[in-house]
């Protein structure tokens, strides 16, 4: 199965091609053309994109791709006035282009990733902001290209991610640099729920997902969406005890020390349904201590 991964240079990406390729799969990579590649597997076939939409349509004609795993995003927690273009031409305009080369091609099947941030509130749909926006925008666009070809396109939404290897500006990554040097952290007052995944989980609703997409009830996944999620949620202030109990660091939080963004997220979407077949597999203390332990 030759299969198109964009966000390929991102954390989930090198995790989830590492998987991929351990299957057999013919994997291609599409990258800005300044792209860093030192982190991508050299098994890995690449295509710069030079921002033409007539290039990548002719890439995608002689490469022929059996489906595309979209996991290319611009994230933003909040944006300015400056970042609305970038948003919109990462979120949006770059999806929609591929989306063109599938249906121009007849790729077989689309998996998109979405958040849990499209339903703020536990919503159908109400964007925390506007990263999650441009997110819900791509997939109404995308059911065009469902509707006028044969594509099957599906989405997994995320919300925390982690694991070995994150270079992210995550909350483990943060709790470990501030255990070592014992530095004080003024964190909000904690009371948000966490819903947060061990990156071998998230790659392995990606697989379990591909599976569906390559059998004769492909059909069933047209426009549906899934979860990966945390059997384990609990409040950020009693996350850090878990994380001290399984390292055996002692963190100086100031709990309140800021206030709640803007529309914080005080308990995850809970209503979505995860890939059939697909269950958690990791703990969150055995997923804490593998993380810490190889980073």
């Amino acid at each position: 199965m030759k299969i198109l991964i964009s966000g390929a240079t991102g954390f989930i990406g090198q995790n989830l091609i590492k998987s991929l390729l351990s299957k057999n799969y013919d994997i291609y990579c599409i990258v800005r053309e300044n792209s860093d590649l030192s982190t991508l597997d050299p098994r890995v076939s690449i295509f710069k994109y030079d921002e033409k939409i007539d290039s990548l349509v002719d890439f995608f004609k002689k490469e022929k791709f059996d489906g595309v795993i979209h996991l290319a995003s611009l994230f933003l927690a909040s944006h300015s006035k400056t970042n609305i273009s970038d948003l919109i031409i990462s979120n949006i305009k770059f999806g929609t282009e591929l989306l063109e080369g599938c249906k121009e091609s007849s790729v077989k099947w689309f998996i998109n990733t979405g958040t849990f941030w499209q339903n703020y509130e536990n919503s159908n749909y109400n964007p925390v902001n506007l990263y999650a926006a441009t997110k819900e925008a791509f997939e109404d666009i995308a059911k065009y290209y469902a509707e006028t070809s044969e594509l099957i396109f599906t989405t997994i939404k995320l919300n925390d991610t982690f694991g070995p290897g994150d270079t992210r500006s995550k909350v483990f990554n943060l709790w470990n640099k501030v255990s070592k040097t014992q530095e004080v952290l003024q964190m909000s007052p904690g009371e948000q729920i966490i819903d947060i995944s061990y990156i071998e989980d998230v790659v392995s609703a990606y697989k379990i997902l591909i599976g569906h997409l390559d059998s004769d009830k492909k059909e069933e996944f047209q426009n549906k969406e899934f979860v990966v999620t945390n059997s384990e949620k609990m409040s950020l202030k009693d996350l850090s005890k878990v994380y001290e109990e399984v390292t055996g660091a002692k963190l100086n939080i100031i709990w309140g020390g800021r206030e709640y963004r803007e529309r914080e997220v005080m308990s995850p979407y809970d209503k979505g349904t995860v890939v059939p077949g697909w269950r958690q597999q990791y703990r969150l203390k055995e997923a804490i201590k593998k993380t810490i332990g190889e980073n």
